[in-house]
C-alpha cells in the first residue's frame, strides 16, 4: 500500500481532525488577539509596565511546549482547554511585542497636531494609531497564526485531537505514512493560514498605508469567495459542536480512554468494543492519551470514566511502593494494588489480563551471540561497552533502569540514552544503542530480530492488565463492572504479541485490529 492510497483509505479520519485542528487553531488565535492587542496597546501608554509584560511574555516562550502543557494539566484537565490555553500564551509575544513596536514607532509629531487640533486620546488611537500600525500588528498576527497551527498538534498528546493525533500515532508505531498524513495537512493549513491572514490584511488596512502598487490592488473574487467559504466551513463545524454538546439530548455515554502506545490503544478500542456489543451505551473514545499521570488524572477529574492500566504501574507509579525494599511478590502485586487503589481513591480495579506485559532487556541477536548472553547477569561483565536507549518513564522509574541496576550489582553502562517509546527499537536496529527496555507482549521484538534477556534475579513487576472505572460510573450503569472479564483468558502473551505486531509491523489500524479479533473469538456479534 503506497502513501496515496492509505490517504484515500483514510480520509474521513484526516478530514475529520483537519477540521478539528482549524478550530482548535482559529479559537486560539483569536484569543491571543483579543488578549495581545489590547495589552500592547496599553504598554505603549504606560511605560512603567512595558519591561514587565514583555519579560513574562518571553519567559513564557522560553519554556518547552511540552513541559507547558503538563503544568497545565492538573488544573485544567485534559482535552481542548489545556491546549488553546498554551497556544494562547505561545501566540501572545510576537503580537504584544509588533503592537507595541508599531505604536511607538509612529511620529511623535503625527500625535502633537492631532492634540493641537483637539483629539482625544481615545480619538488618537482609533483614528491614528491603530490605524496606521494595522500593517505591523497584521505579521504579528501573522506570525501567531502560523506558529499555533504546528503548536496544536500537541493537542493530541492530551485528547484535544487535531492533526497531531496522526503524527503521534505514526511515531508510536512507526508509520510513516500515518505520520505524513498528519504532517502535510498541518503545513497545507499553515499555508493557508498565512494567505488568508494576508488578504485579512489587505482588507483592514485603511488605503494610503500601504505603500507602492499593493495601494490601489483589488482583492480578487475568487480570494474573497474562497475565504467566505472557509470561515462558513469553521463556524458550521463548530457551530454543530455546540449544538451536539448543548442542545441534543443527552445519551447514555462513557468515556474510553489508553495511553499512547500499541497495546493500550489496542487495549482501549477492545474495551469500547465489547461495551457498544454488549450494552446500549455509547462509547467517547479519547485513545492515545499521555502516560499514566495524564490519565489516571483524567480519571480522578471525571474526564475519563474508564481504561486498562497495569498492576506493575499501579504498584509502583501510582502507590509509590519500592519493590526493591519492600520485597514484595509477584504474585501479591495485584491484590495488594487493588486493595490500595479502591481505598485511596474512588475507582474499582477489574479482574487481571492474562497476558504479562512486564519489562525485559532486550539485545541484537548479533549482540547475545557475541557475548554469549542468555539473562540479565550475563550483561554486567559486557555493559561498560554498551549503550542502552531506554523509554523516558523506565529511565526515572524505581522500578525500571535506577531499580535494575541497584538488583544486579556491577550492571553499569557505557552510556544511557532515553527516547521515546517507538524509537528506542529503530535505535537498535540502526546500532545506534546496543540494548533497549522491551514489553514482553512487543511485537517488534520478532520484527528486528532481538533476543530477550531472561530476568534472572526476577526484579521486573508482573504488569497485568486491569480495567479501572469510577466508581460512580459502576454504580450508574453496573454492566460495566465485568464487561471486561471475556478477555481475562483469552489475551495471553502470545495472542497479545501478535496484535501488536499486525500494528507494529504490518501498519494495520488499531481498531481494526482489535474489532476483528474480538469477532473472530466470538467476543462481539458485529
Amino acid at each position: 500500500m503506497d502513501f496515496f492510497t492509505y490517504i484515500i483509505q483514510e480520509r474521513a479520519q484526516i478530514i475529520s481532525l483537519l477540521v478539528e485542528h482549524i478550530n482548535l487553531t482559529l479559537i486560539s488565535v483569536l484569543v491571543a488577539i483579543l488578549i495581545g492587542v489590547p495589552m500592547g496597546i496599553l504598554i505603549s501608554h504606560f511605560k512603567k509596565i512595558n519591561k514587565t509584560v514583555m519579560g513574562i511574555a518571553n519567559t513564557i516562550q522560553a519554556i518547552p511546549s511540552m513541559a507547558l502543557l503538563g503544568f497545565l494539566i492538573p488544573f485544567l484537565g485534559i482535552g481542548v482547554m489545556p491546549s488553546i490555553f498554551m497556544v494562547v500564551l505561545y501566540s501572545l509575544l510576537p503580537i504584544i511585542k509588533n503592537t507595541y513596536t508599531s505604536i511607538e514607532g509612529i511620529n511623535p509629531q503625527m500625535i502633537e497636531a492631532a492634540e493641537g487640533i483637539g483629539l482625544t486620546k481615545l480619538q488618537i488611537l482609533f483614528k491614528i494609531q491603530i490605524p496606521m500600525a494595522l500593517p505591523v500588528i497584521m505579521a504579528g498576527v501573522r506570525i501567531s497564526a502560523v506558529t499555533a497551527v504546528g503548536l496544536m498538534t500537541i493537542a493530541a498528546f492530551v485528547g484535544a485531537g487535531g492533526l497531531g493525533f496522526l503524527v503521534f500515532s505514526g511515531i508510536r508505531t512507526a508509520n510513516t505514512y500515518q505520520i505524513l498524513a498528519g504532517a502535510i495537512p498541518a503545513c497545507i493549513l499553515a499555508l493557508f493560514i498565512d494567505w488568508t491572514a494576508a488578504i485579512i490584511e489587505k482588507i483592514v488596512v485603511p488605503k494610503g498605508i500601504v505603500s507602492g502598487e499593493e495601494e490601489n490592488k483589488k482583492i480578487p473574487f475568487l480570494h474573497k469567495l474562497i475565504l467566505t467559504l472557509a470561515v462558513f466551513l469553521i463556524l458550521f463545524s463548530s457551530g454543530k459542536n455546540i449544538v451536539k454538546n448543548f442542545i441534543a439530548p443527552q445519551e447514555k455515554v462513557v468515556t474510553i480512554a489508553s495511553k499512547d502506545y500499541t497495546e493500550q490503544i489496542l487495549l482501549g478500542n477492545m474495551l469500547a468494543d465489547l461495551i457498544e456489543d454488549k450494552t446500549d451505551i455509547k462509547v467517547n473514545r479519547k485513545l492515545a492519551l499521555g502516560g499514566t499521570q495524564v490519565i489516571f488524572g483524567a480519571l480522578n477529574k471525571g474526564e475519563v470514566d474508564m481504561y486498562m492500566e497495569y498492576t506493575g504501574t499501579m504498584f509502583a507509579d501510582m502507590l509509590k511502593h519500592n519493590p526493591i525494599a519492600e520485597n514484595v511478590k509477584s504474585s501479591d502485586v495485584y491484590s495488594i494494588s487493588k486493595k490500595e487503589i479502591e481505598e485511596k481513591y474512588d475507582v474499582l480495579v477489574g479482574k487481571e489480563i492474562s497476558a504479562n506485559n512486564t519489562y525485559r532487556l532486550a539485545v541484537r541477536k548479533e549482540t547475545a551471540d557475541k557475548y554469549n548472553l542468555e539473562n540479565i547477569s550475563d550483561l554486567i561483565k559486557v555493559a561498560p561497552q554498551l549503550t542502552i536507549s531506554s523509554t523516558f518513564e523506565f529511565t526515572n522509574k524505581h522500578d525500571g533502569l535506577p531499580g535494575l541496576l541497584e538488583a544486579y550489582p556491577g550492571l553499569k553502562f557505557k552510556n544511557s540514552l532515553s527516547i521515546d517509546g517507538a524509537l528506542r527499537y529503530q535505535a537498535i536496529a540502526n546500532k545506534e544503542s546496543d540494548v533497549i527496555d522491551a514489553f514482553a507482549t512487543d511485537g517488534l521484538i520478532s520484527t528486528y530480530n532481538l533476543v530477550v534477556l531472561d530476568d534472572d534475579k526476577e526484579f521486573f513487576l508482573p504488569y497485568h492488565a486491569v480495567p479501572l472505572i469510577r466508581e460512580d460510573i459502576a454504580n450508574k450503569y453496573p454492566e460495566l463492572k465485568n464487561i471486561a472479564d471475556s478477555l481475562v483468558d483469552v489475551l495471553t502473551d502470545e495472542v497479545m504479541r501478535e496484535l501488536n505486531n499486525q500494528v507494529d509491523t504490518y501498519k494495520r489500524e488499531p481498531q481494526e485490529v482489535a474489532h476483528e479479533f474480538l469477532i473472530e473469538r466470538g467476543l462481539i456479534s458485529k
